[in-house]
């Protein structure tokens, strides 16, 4: 991990994938994680009270709470489906997948279909809010009426920051070399500079 880490620092990365290193704040993320932890889908015992309960309703003749609760989705090809259909109010995509390619089309695809998106650090934390190990991708489709204007605003906000954001999509990333190579390089830009001095007294004496 260490050795892509750095190898990624030095070779030149193309701004496709250099996209996922500008991320969201700390401050964003922890209001977006507070709002996505509102709607975590139901584990698999929440699931079947639900459906034992709706049975007995149905078997009592009562009128059954059929509708189902509003949740996050998740699961790659799921979250592409709402984006194509234009479902999807809000796309959170995670910065550390592997293989990066996995994902690395989806902000393209977001821009297309003008759905808001936002890139935020670790796989692992939107894996907590699903009851999984780690989630490529999470989705809102939608909110309940209390939360629609907190919505709204990280969804603006997130659209400026990412989807209107042309710098991201031409900025190149890498190229950064080590503190031994840097100094080198300083030391011959320093001689040159002492060199070209000397040149130019030489030349106005």
């Amino acid at each position: 991990q260490r050795a892509k880490r750095i190898m990624l620092m030095r070779l030149k990365v193309p701004p496709a994938i250099a996209q996922f290193n500008h991320t969201i704040d700390k401050s964003q993320a922890a209001s977006l994680l507070r709002l996505l932890k509102k709607y975590q889908p139901e584990t698999q015992k929440d699931k079947k009270e639900r459906l034992v309960e709706m049975a007995r309703q149905k078997k009592e003749g009562e009128a059954a709470q059929t509708k189902k609760p509003v949740v996050l989705k998740f699961g790659l090809n799921h979250v592409t489906n709402l984006i194509e259909q234009k479902a999807a109010k809000l796309v959170v995509i995670a910065h550390d997948c592997d293989p990066i390619e996995t994902v690395c089309w989806l902000p393209a695809l977001c821009r297309k279909k003008d759905v808001p998106y936002c890139i935020i650090k670790g796989k692992a934390r939107l894996g907590t809010l699903v009851h999984q190990k780690t989630a490529t991708c999470v989705a809102l489709t939608a909110v309940r009426q209390e939360d629609s204007a907190e919505l709204g605003k990280l969804a603006e906000a997130f659209k400026g920051q990412f989807n209107e954001n042309v710098e991201i999509r031409r900025r190149w990333g890498g190229g950064i070399m080590g503190q031994k190579s840097q100094h080198v390089t300083q030391r011959k830009e320093k001689a040159i500079q002492i060199e070209q001095a000397k040149k130019l007294g030489l030349s106005i004496a």
